[in-house]
C-alpha cells in the first residue's frame, strides 16, 4: 500500500474507531440494509475495501450518499464491526478533502461570539480537527 493510501486508511479507521479485522464476511449487514439496491458497494464489501486500503475507490462510490445511516447493519452484525461508522468516516473524509475545512486552534478566537455556547465551539473543533 502506498503512503497516501495507508494514511487515508489509518485516518478512516481512526475516525470510525472500527476494527475491520473482526468482520467474518457473513453479509448479514448487507442483508439488513434498506438501501441495498441503491448501493454499488454493499456494507460487507465496504468493510473489506477499507481493510484492503482501497479508500479512493470508496470515496468515489455512490454508496457514501446512498447509505441512510440507519445503523441496521450495525444492529445485525454478530461481531459488532459497525459498517455504518466506516461509511460515515469515509463520507467525512470526502467532505474534508473537498473543502479542506479543518478548523485550527488559531482560527477559533476570530469565530468567537458572546452568544455562542461553549459546547458548540468544542463540538466544531472536534469535528473539524479529527
Amino acid at each position: 500500500m502506498y503512503t497516501a493510501e495507508r494514511e487515508m486508511t489509518e485516518n478512516v479507521l481512526r475516525i470510525s474507531n472500527v476494527n475491520t479485522r473482526k468482520c467474518m464476511k457473513c453479509g448479514k449487514c448487507s442483508g439488513a440494509c434498506p438501501a441495498f439496491d441503491k448501493m454499488d458497494i454493499h456494507p460487507h464489501q465496504f468493510v473489506s475495501m477499507v481493510e484492503k486500503g482501497d479508500i479512493e475507490g470508496l470515496m468515489n462510490s455512490k454508496t457514501l450518499w446512498s447509505c441512510l445511516s440507519c445503523f441496521a447493519c450495525v444492529e445485525r452484525c454478530p461481531r459488532n464491526v459497525e459498517p455504518a461508522k466506516l461509511i460515515e468516516a469515509v463520507r467525512l473524509s470526502v467532505i474534508r478533502k473537498q473543502g479542506e475545512n479543518r478548523l485550527k486552534a488559531d482560527d477559533i478566537p476570530v469565530l468567537l461570539d458572546d452568544e455562542l455556547p461553549q459546547q458548540a465551539i468544542v463540538s466544531a473543533f472536534r469535528k473539524f480537527s479529527k
